[in-house]
């Protein structure tokens, strides 16, 4: 092993674990030489080009390897855990007692009458137990010997199993294949570097998650641009914070900031992408899907632990019968020695100690040991024996139920324990996520607002159930001539004054316009041309973000092309009165998360004017408006956003500012400076540096998407209603669009009690009030006379209410005794 004094990527990792590398060679901490606490993780990508042999040494012994298990129970362990859980019965204490006893002269009947049950129903538990723990092991020896290409440094890629793989490793992962190891994103089949990934087994989230590799590894697109690929890498240990990585790239003599964007977590699966290239930064249990994960915990029912009750209280019986019988039986054997009670055929003068009158009280001790055996049956041992076997046939029923089967993903139900089977019948509270649960997480573009006037005439879900809003909400309708139109998937928009061009005979076509373009520009989408196809798709993170977009090009602004710095767009021009393609260079992307609420981007345009657009929530975009914004436009898009909020309606706001050359680049040399710091307040920084270009907006409207629910959601919440459990619908939404979701799903109904309450006082998220003190309903339900308002408080840390947990609730009250309720997060 040896070091070398001119490029720190050659160093060997064990080495570069301990000393960083020097401040000639862009050194993370030129000052002390030492990585920061927390970030000493050192990994040397393509360990292996000095031969597999000497790879495999440098990077073994630092790090763990990748074969994980998921099992309760080793060969070491299973006997002494496998026991305890078994004599955590109190049945099974009771009869080991009682057998051990009954090799005394005392027991009235030999012991293995009572060790021969407890031995056969200790035995088949603990052979269900090693049963349900080896198909854990098969599972994990199945996902352990899963193949995956992986780069051997001098010739070319060959198959390995995922166990097989070191911190290091450059991997080729294929389209539809899990991730072997939390790896960095060096580069993928597109050009830019961009690849989707579905994370439904970490998060259960179905939409696709967008990753984007750095422009230095972009072109290691081929295997022989890999040969001579050499890298150091130092980042953050290992964490279960599945959102968040901090990190540096030391390439080329450069440094390069890592984020979660270039990391591929373990246990989600390439979509949409041909292949991906990637190094193992974490392995197996160092993973951070494995660092959420918990012991498989000794999971006992509530039957089970009733039974435990039950047992107490037959023991606590037996108790008392055979101290009884004991105390009685000492009394009449001390008896013995007097003259007028003297029973000769027992010959109390030659008894033995069992029964000598003379130790009456010895005698009544051991009769008390002999009735605790004697009315041993009182203690149903046998019971557990019979739970356990109903237990594992309601296991196979629950395995082979053809109901149960889902034919998408061609997945049967599977019960890898049959400790909880009973627990599925005693199900009193549900509490279900909206977006995919209840809705299909299929958005369409419904409605907008630009420059405070409202457009678009299609009839939503809830407003169909409840006869429109129009009339209520003030919209003036706008019919579209057109009977029939071609179906757009995310879009069912209608309004004659946009369509077809329209727009541009509009008195705000400017405002238009510059709407059009921030859809059509602020996103983080990638288009896709079918081979048999001109139209294009979109892929993107989200069903909202794909709405938008087709909205754009459905209004004349398509977006056609995107690469790592730039996006073009084919705009109508209303001066020209046809399409041209323009291209704009992307600067900056400040990406959304659900703390900002929001996601900007920073471009410029072919004539070299530097802009600022921005969408996202109401409540962050409208506190970051310039005072210039016109107040009649103002106030109008804020009643637009409520009477969407009303209709259950997704909305979001568009603004954007023109930036001057100047503040730029005063503002991305800040902003880089964050974005390349690897310390603890590393957010932090980034999101001050963001909040300090993200201002004095000048506001363009506001847009509305629908999530439709999914088939038969209503008719089984009031099914579950009947049976009187109580259901709890958590969103994110605003509180007016929770409360109409609540009725379009059937949660709320008109024969329901209603109550508001909120934490605060700002008012901002309940609906206002017929008073300054109460709260009414929205447009669509404020028809309703039988509901009941209470006036919002501000609650104390002792209130029920704050107790229950709920931020924002919406309580019903029901006269059948279910309940429910929803409230947004």
């Amino acid at each position: 092993m040896r070091a070398s004094t001119t490029d720190a990527d050659e160093r060997p990792l064990v080495e570069l674990g301990v000393v960083a590398p020097t401040p000639s060679t862009c050194s993370p901490s030129p000052a002390s030489g030492l990585a920061p606490p927390g970030f000493s993780r050192a990994v040397r990508c393509n360990a292996r080009s000095s031969g597999s042999a000497s790879g495999a040494d440098v990077a073994g012994p630092s790090y763990p390897g990748n074969a994980i298990s998921t099992t309760k129970y080793t060969a070491a362990s299973f006997l002494p855990k496998s026991l305890f859980e078994q004599f955590r019965r109190v049945a099974n204490c009771f009869f080991l007692v009682v057998a051990c006893v009954s090799f005394s002269p005392l027991a009235p009947y030999r012991a293995v009458s009572v060790l021969l049950p407890l031995v056969v129903v200790v035995s088949a538990a603990m052979a269900k137990e090693a049963v349900e723990d080896w198909r854990r092991k098969q599972q994990d020896i199945e996902v352990n010997n899963r193949n995956v290409e992986v780069f051997d440094g001098a010739q070319s890629f060959h198959e390995t199993e995922w166990r097989k793989l070191q911190v290091g490793d450059i991997v080729k992962v294929k389209k539809d294949e899990f991730f072997p190891a939390d790896l960095l994103l060096l580069s993928s089949c597109h050009d830019n570097g961009i690849c989707y990934v579905e994370t439904t087994n970490l998060d259960g989230e179905t939409n696709l998650k967008r990753k984007q590799s750095l422009d230095a590894t972009v072109g290691l697109s081929e295997e022989h641009s890999l040969h001579s690929f050499k890298a150091f890498i130092q980042c953050e240990d290992p964490n279960e914070k599945l959102y968040s990585f901090l990190g540096t790239l030391y390439y080329s003599e450069q440094q390069y900031p890592l984020s979660p964007q270039q990391i591929l977590l373990r246990g989600s699966k390439l979509r949409n992408t041909n292949f991906v290239y990637g190094a193992v930064i974490f392995t197996g249990h160092e993973t951070k899907v494995m660092k959420n994960a918990t012991e498989p915990p000794s999971k006992r029912s509530s039957v089970e632990r009733r039974m435990d009750k039950i047992v107490y209280l037959l023991f606590a019986i037996l108790l008392f019968i055979a101290s009884f019988g004991s105390i009685y039986f000492g009394i009449k054997t001390k008896a013995e020695l007097n003259a007028g009670s003297y029973a000769w055929y027992l010959r109390p003068d030659q008894s033995s100690i069992f029964f000598d009158p003379n130790r009456a009280s010895f005698a009544a001790f051991c009769h008390f040991l002999t009735s605790l055996m004697l009315y041993v049956c009182l203690v149903p041992i046998s019971l557990y024996i019979s739970i356990e076997m109903v237990k594992v046939l309601q296991s196979t029923f629950i395995n082979q139920d053809q109901h149960m089967y889902c034919e998408e993903s061609d997945k049967p139900a599977r019960a890898r324990t049959s400790n909880l089977n009973e627990e599925l019948g005693q199900v009193h509270t549900i509490l279900s996520d909206k977006t995919g649960t209840l809705t299909c997480n299929s958005m369409e573009f419904i409605k907008c607002s630009i420059a405070g006037v409202a457009y678009g005439d299609s009839l939503r879900e809830v407003e169909i159930s409840y006869g429109g809003i129009e009339e209520a909400s003030g919209y003036n309708v706008h019919k579209d001539s057109t009977k029939s139109k071609k179906y757009v998937k995310g879009f069912n928009f209608t309004d004659v004054r946009l369509m077809n061009g329209e727009w541009t005979k509009e008195c705000r076509r400017d405002a238009i316009e510059m709407f059009f373009r921030v859809l059509a520009v602020c996103h983080t989408t990638i288009p896709v041309t079918e081979k048999k196809s001109i139209e294009i798709s979109y892929e993107a993170e989200s069903p909202d973000e794909g709405a938008l977009v087709t909205a754009a090009r459905e209004f004349g602004f398509e977006f056609f092309h995107r690469t790592q710095t730039t996006i073009s767009v084919r705009e109508y021009d209303p001066v020209l009165g046809r399409k041209v393609d323009r291209t704009y260079k992307v600067l900056n992307i400040l990406e959304f998360s659900s703390a900002r609420k929001r996601m900007s981007v920073i471009l410029k345009t072919e004539e070299g004017r530097l802009f600022l657009f921005c969408k996202g929530a109401d409540s962050v975009i409208l506190e970051r408006l310039s005072k210039d914004n016109e107040k009649p436009c103002l106030n109008n898009t804020k009643r637009h956003i409520e009477e969407y909020s009303e209709a259950g309606l997704r909305t979001l706001s568009l603004a954007y500012r023109e930036l001057a050359e100047e503040e730029y680049a005063t503002w991305n040399k800040e902003y880089s400076s964050a974005k390349n710091s690897i310390h603890t307040n590393h957010d932090a920084a980034v999101e001050k540096a963001s909040e300090d270009i993200e201002k004095d907006l000048v506001l363009l409207g506001a847009t509305a998407v629908e999530d439709r629910l999914q088939k038969g959601v209503p008719e089984c919440i009031h099914k579950l209603a009947q049976a009187g459990i109580k259901i709890w619908i958590l969103t994110g939404d605003k509180l007016e669009t929770a409360v109409n979701i609540g009725y379009s799903c059937n949660l709320l109904r008109k024969e329901m009690e209603t109550y508001f309450v909120t934490l605060d006082n700002s008012g901002s998220n309940a609906p206002e009030g017929c008073n300054q003190e109460g709260s009414r309903m929205c447009a669509v339900t404020r028809a309703h006379s039988c509901r009941r308002f209470v006036p919002r408080r501000k609650l104390g840390s002792n209130d029920p209410l704050v107790r229950e947990g709920a931020e924002y609730a919406v309580r019903r009250k029901l006269g059948d005794g279910g309940g429910g309720g929803a409230s947004t997060r």
